[in-house]
């Protein structure tokens, strides 16, 4: 009788595990598309006269106000869960918002745009050593080959091999970007932690607003805004309409499923999935501005996701292996599912 009890509490478990990793999965994939939104949804915005700088400013600060609601609800009057976890707030909101973004749009300044993305999606790499040296998570070799296609897919897709002007600024902008969305995900997969993920991303978004803002006001940021009409998908619209867009989108939507992702699978599985990004930036700037991607860059998309389905399979197996701990770095998959600290319940799951 105990032994079928047991089995059948495994199995209650495993079910779980595999429904928490499918919801994770899909958070996963809307965060990356959504994010790989904003260079199209931005790009009538910058012809207009906007500086990159305002635009992130805004979306940014937008996101922040639209989740701000639903993280107080999903806090439930729990002000202690903010208190204990104001340093990590800070952190996401100073690595996770502030120095991806500022650093990125400075790297750009001074380099092209794919190889920049291409040192700061050098991150789930970054992720994978750090958890190695850190915590003692050996990746398995399945994980590793994954990393290595997608890897080859990412250079594919950003067209990396007609050649590419490089700059020490830049570089050095870049890996700080990488650095950024490594603690991004380090810091939303963090266990040991009953903020509800929704919090932790209206928290980080309102701090990295601020520190956002500070950088403009201070003149390191340069800071540009036009309320000329711009083209979106070949129509004319008003000013605000792409920065309404922006934030609802590419900041509230993206940061929210990313950082309830992240929780769900681990930092090192989320980072991979994010790569997932590249090729749905490729494919908006295709749809929203006519940019069509070449036979390379198609293969280099299906490249990426032949590694994220391969790291995927590294990861589970990882996890079902005595002191794998493939999923670490979140909250176990064996944790009691909890709405309020999970985040799921009505609004709060976006």
């Amino acid at each position: 009788m105990s032994h079928v009890t047991h089995d059948s509490a495994a199995t209650v478990a495993d079910l779980a595990r595999a429904r928490r990793t499918r919801v994770g999965l899909a958070f996963a994939v809307v965060s990356a598309a959504t994010f790989g939104l904003s260079g199209g949804l931005a790009r009538g915005s910058l012809e207009a006269g906007w500086s990159p700088g305002s635009l992130v400013l805004v979306r940014v600060g937008l996101g922040a106000l639209l989740l701000l609601p639903l993280g107080l609800r999903a806090l439930d009057g729990r002000w202690h869960l903010v208190r204990a976890n104001l340093g990590r707030i800070a952190a996401f909101g100073f690595l996770g918002v502030m120095v991806a973004q500022f650093s990125f749009f400075s790297a750009v300044q001074t380099m092209q745009v794919g190889p920049a993305l291409l040192i700061e999606y050098t991150a789930p790499a970054a992720i994978v050593v750090w958890l190695w040296l850190r915590h003692g998570e050996r990746p398995s070799r399945t994980t590793l080959a994954g990393a290595a296609v997608a890897a080859v897919g990412l250079v594919l897709v950003l067209d990396l091999l007609s050649g590419a002007d490089l700059s020490v600024p830049g570089v050095l902008w870049a890996l700080a970007a990488m650095v950024g969305v490594s603690g991004y995900f380090l810091l939303s997969a963090e266990s040991g932690t009953s903020l509800p993920p929704i919090a932790l991303a209206a928290g980080g978004l309102l701090a990295g607003s601020a520190g956002l803002g500070l950088l403009g006001l201070t003149g390191l940021m340069p800071m540009r805004a036009t309320t000329a009409e711009v083209v979106l998908v070949g129509q004319v619209v008003d000013w605000w309409v792409p920065l309404v867009l922006l934030g609802v989108f590419t900041a509230a939507v993206s940061y929210a499923t990313g950082v309830a992702a992240t929780r769900r699978l681990g930092s090192r599985l989320a980072s991979f999935v994010a790569l997932l990004e590249v090729v749905a930036g490729v494919g908006f700037a295709w749809l929203l501005l006519g940019e069509l991607p070449g036979p390379v860059q198609l293969l280099g998309g299906v490249l990426i996701l032949a590694g994220v389905v391969t790291v995927k399979v590294g990861e589970g197996r990882a996890a079902l292996t005595p002191g794998g701990g493939g999923y670490r770095g979140g909250r176990g998959d064996d944790d009691a599912f909890d709405p309020r600290t999970d985040g799921t319940v009505g609004p709060a799951a976006a």
